[in-house]
């Protein structure tokens, strides 16, 4: 798909969603009067991040006092099917993330409520679903439909049906979705932050999300190294974070 083609189907998509006309204001407003803004302090914090990070699997040692192996071995037959749904799809979202830093991370802290950004094939979810089905848990998603590519029916798509009475997601925009879900619910155990890529953007829900985290629970964003959101977020807040570098990108994570 060219990109003309691909802006002209999702603006027409969204002329479709009276719902989502806020969050295509703000589009609008990011890919011309603000269109810079996305990378800001992107070289800045690279350096940061990489003189930082340490492996997914020294982070949960260090964090959380688990070892990350069980995990793949506790849930291959979960993660086979998963992974064979990702292939069946047939659209093409982003890939499965630190499985295990979100999965050690809700078991760390017993989470009873975990908080997402992002959801796309729903790998995170699945994650964060495994440790909460023990529980009798609940994540709270927040997905933006992928309208140029008519892929509403595929998000969370690698979830199985088993787990999603545990799942509550809500199909709009971060600035839409996070008051609904926390006027669902008011504290969280765990947040994890994979949305909104620019700079404004995250630094607004991260202010948010932080709000809601209870003392003692996790924070992690992914893709950190997009801009300077997440070092100048933990700077302005004297938050001590760790890096996790994973597959070329940089994943920031703390305890609160």
């Amino acid at each position: 798909m060219s990109e003309i083609v691909r802006v002209l189907k999702t603006f027409m998509a969204y002329l479709k969603r009276p719902d989502l006309y806020p969050e295509l204001g703000r589009k609008i407003i990011k890919n011309t009067i603000n269109r810079g803004n996305a990378f800001k302090g992107k070289e800045k914090t690279n350096s940061w991040a990489s003189s930082h990070a340490i492996s997914q699997k020294e982070a949960v040692s260090k964090l959380f006092g688990f070892d990350i192996e069980p995990f793949q071995n506790e849930y291959q037959e979960i993660l086979k099917v998963s992974e064979q749904r990702e292939k069946e799809c047939p659209i093409k979202m982003g890939g499965a993330g630190a499985l295990e830093l979100i999965y050690y991370a809700c078991e760390f802290t017993n989470a009873q409520n975990v908080v997402e950004t992002g959801v796309a094939y729903g790998w995170s979810s699945l994650a964060a679903l495994l440790s909460l089905e023990k529980r009798n848990g609940t994540l709270y998603s927040s997905d933006m439909p992928y309208l140029a590519q008519d892929g509403d029916q595929y998000v969370g798509y690698v979830v199985p049906e088993n787990l999603k009475k545990i799942w509550k997601l809500y199909r709009f925009a971060d600035k839409e979705s996070l008051p609904k879900i926390f006027a669902d619910n008011q504290t969280f155990d765990v947040v994890h932050y994979d949305s909104d890529k620019s700079y404004n953007g995250r630094y607004w829900a991260y202010h948010e999300l932080y709000k809601h985290l209870r003392k003692g629970g996790v924070f992690i964003s992914d893709d950190i190294g997009d801009n300077s959101a997440y070092q100048d977020f933990c700077e302005k807040n004297n938050i001590v974070t760790t890096v996790v570098e994973f597959e070329g990108k940089y994943v920031g994570v703390f305890i609160k």
